[in-house]
């Protein structure tokens, strides 16, 4: 079933974009917070946690930081604010060997995980062996240290064909990426504001949208 994320941590977009109905959840990082002005280790989680909820999203991804003991306390309690907020707060970890091993810790607890920074297809089978719910390919950067991106998502697919480890394409610069990539069998991707925009806007339908309204309109008297 095919599920779309809206990847950005800015409040604005979350009420522009979640109220069309088309995104399962929404996916942060702290590289998209630092765009935006914030320090990560001061952003008001349960305020953001209880604005995707009350915005309709399923999940907020939120990605874990500082060293293991800040880690493993971050995760349990953003896991903690979902738990109260009738939300799932996916907990994001980069694919390192510290965050491979955090990983089985924080499945303890309950909470779903995401590995994080998938470059390379080898990075699947670690993601499939920690029984991890989710994983990020970044599919454009990929492309950006010079790797066979779509070669990388065909091998990738194959192998989430028969593990329960679900690939969120990550990365993603336009619209025209997604289609491709999606025809390879992949069903599950995090896009920027933009790239939604670009993926939700047609010029044709557009135009026929306003020819439609114009004959709404039209009186023959």
């Amino acid at each position: 079933m095919l599920r779309l994320y809206l990847d950005t941590a800015d409040p604005v977009d979350w009420e522009d974009l979640m109220p069309t109905g088309a995104f399962y959840g929404i996916t942060t990082n702290p590289l998209l917070t630092k765009r935006l002005g914030l320090n990560y280790s001061e952003i008001c989680w349960p305020e953001m946690v209880s604005k995707a909820a009350a915005l309709g999203a399923k999940e907020l991804h939120i990605q874990i930081y500082g060293d293991a003991n800040k880690a493993l306390s971050f995760a349990e309690h953003v896991y903690g604010l979902g738990r109260s907020s009738d939300i799932e707060c996916v907990i994001k970890i980069p694919l390192t060997f510290k965050g491979i091993s955090l990983a089985p810790k924080i499945k303890e607890f309950g909470a779903k995980i995401l590995m994080t920074a998938c470059y390379e297809p080898k990075q699947m089978i670690t993601a499939c062996a920690l029984k991890a719910d989710y994983v990020a390919p970044y599919f454009g950067r990929m492309m950006d240290a010079g790797l066979d991106a779509m070669a990388n998502m065909k091998i990738i697919e194959k192998i989430a064909r028969k593990n329960k480890c679900i690939p969120v394409i990550a990365s993603l610069r336009n619209a025209k990426q997604i289609l491709e990539i999606a025809e390879i069998g992949h069903d599950c991707f995090t896009i920027s504001p933009e790239v939604a925009r670009d993926l939700f806007n047609s010029k044709l339908t557009d135009g026929a949208a306003i020819a439609f309204e114009e004959a709404a309109m039209w009186d023959n008297k």
